[in-house]
Formats: structure tokens, C-alpha cells, sequence
């Protein structure tokens, strides 16, 4: 851990914080993820060494806690308090992105599979249908590959294979398009009518599509983001959690 040497509250705190991966390792904390393997599937950049000397770093200034979980098979990476409430600054930050940070994509940060993990974890089971849903995702442009979410209310699953299961729905989409619509660049809707993604199922499940998930939590700042620099607002302020223009 580097040391700045200065007697000072900003110091102290960016000598922990400020290291690579470690904010997004906090952004994943936050995101109620415990578990080690979990954390690298969310983090797919990262080496599992690194990830194990972050954490460790982590344990030691106070901010995480082991926990053994509730079978004692596990070990699970909990926030302490002092870590919790760095959900501000991880808002915060992610507010100031979205404002002046957040262009076009680069082709080196649409990855599927973290797309579709952070799909996984955004799901609202309870308005799922009863039973089993298996969306086929086939993305082209850039990186072509077909996966699959099947999604339940007990449980969402990442299939990098075909599950055996009848498909409920195919998404077919540029995957720039798609990450666009999940971080909220553009809705849904506007990539259907140009057809830079398509639905194929039942009308049912195509009408529930854009229902079942919360999409990406930093979705709402990236369209306000977008609204302020449209208006022309010269800054933005972040006050009691919202931003003004």
C-alpha cells in the first residue's frame, strides 16, 4: 500500500481506496456479493492473486470481514460498517462518471459474460412467471457467441452452454446496443425500433422482458447525465442522493 506521507483525512483514505480494482471490488461488496468465486466472475480482469491480496488488504484497514457461512463450507467476504459507507462514495463517484467519464463504449469493456452476470443479479424473481424461463442471448458485432439466462424465482443461472431447455425467448442484439440499454444510454424500446435488438417469443414473454429486470443501478444517473449535457447545463450538483442540472 502506498504511503503519501501527509497528515491528512484525503491521504489516509486514497493511500486504501485508491489502488487499483479496489473500488470495484468495494462495487461488488456493496452489490451483496460474498463469495470469492463470485467476486472474480464479476471482475473478470483481475488475477485471483490479486483479488486475494486486495481482500487481504481490505480485512487488515477494517473495511471487510471473513465470515464462515451458515454450513461452515464457505467462506463469505462481508462489509463492516466503515465499509458500508462507502456505498456514498461508490454513488458518488459513479454519479461524476455518468456526468463527465461515460462516452461510447470501447470494444475491450463488452464482455458477455460480465454483461449477463450483472443481468443475473438484477432480477426481479417475484415478477417472473411460475416455472422455468430460458432466454437465448446471441450477440454479434465485436463478440459473437450465444448464451443463456435461465431464470427462476428460486433461482438465475449464467449458462455459457445450451441448458437443455426449450427457449422462451431469443434476444438477438449488437452487443454495443445492449450494454448501451443496460447502463440506460438508450431505452429498450429505441434499439427494438431500430432494430439493433430483437425479441422472438411468445408476446407474453416478449412484453415481460423489459419487467424482469432492475437493468444496471447506475442506469438512472447515466440518463441524467445524458438529459444535463443535452440542456447544455454547465455542471452538475450531487445533493440528497439525485442529480441536478
Amino acid at each position: 500500500m502506498y504511503q503519501y506521507g501527509q497528515y491528512c483525512p484525503v491521504a489516509r483514505a486514497t493511500e486504501i481506496l485508491a489502488d487499483r480494482w479496489t473500488p470495484l471490488i468495494i462495487r461488488e461488496l456493496l452489490a451483496g456479493i460474498h463469495h470469492f468465486n463470485d467476486l472474480d466472475r464479476g471482475l473478470p480482469g483481475i488475477s485471483r492473486a490479486l483479488l486475494v491480496e486486495r481482500l487481504r488488504r481490505l480485512e487488515r484497514t477494517k473495511l471487510v470481514e471473513r465470515r464462515s457461512s451458515a454450513d461452515g463450507r464457505v467462506t463469505e467476504y462481508h462489509l463492516t460498517s466503515a465499509g458500508r459507507e462507502l456505498q456514498r462514495v461508490i454513488d458518488v463517484l459513479g454519479r461524476w462518471g455518468a456526468r463527465w467519464a461515460f462516452g461510447d463504449p470501447r470494444a475491450t469493456e463488452l464482455d458477455p459474460v460480465v454483461l449477463l452476470w450483472w443481468m443475473k443479479r438484477r432480477v426481479y424473481r417475484q415478477r417472473l412467471p411460475a416455472g422455468r424461463t430460458v432466454i437465448e442471448f446471441e450477440f454479434r458485432r465485436g463478440h459473437v457467441g450465444t448464451y443463456w439466462l435461465v431464470l427462476e424465482r428460486s433461482d438465475v443461472s449464467v449458462c455459457l452452454q445450451h441448458p437443455k431447455f426449450d427457449i422462451d425467448l431469443q434476444v438477438r442484439a449488437d452487443i454495443g446496443a445492449f450494454y448501451r440499454v443496460w447502463l440506460g444510454r438508450i431505452p429498450l424500446r429505441a434499439a427494438l425500433a431500430d432494430g439493433s435488438v430483437t425479441l422472438h417469443g411468445a408476446p407474453d414473454v416478449v412484453r415481460g422482458f423489459a419487467q424482469w429486470f432492475a437493468w444496471s443501478p447506475m442506469a438512472a444517473a447515466v440518463r441524467q447525465a445524458a438529459q444535463a449535457r443535452r440542456a447544455g447545463a454547465p455542471r452538475v450538483v450531487v445533493t440528497a442522493g439525485r442529480v441536478v442540472g
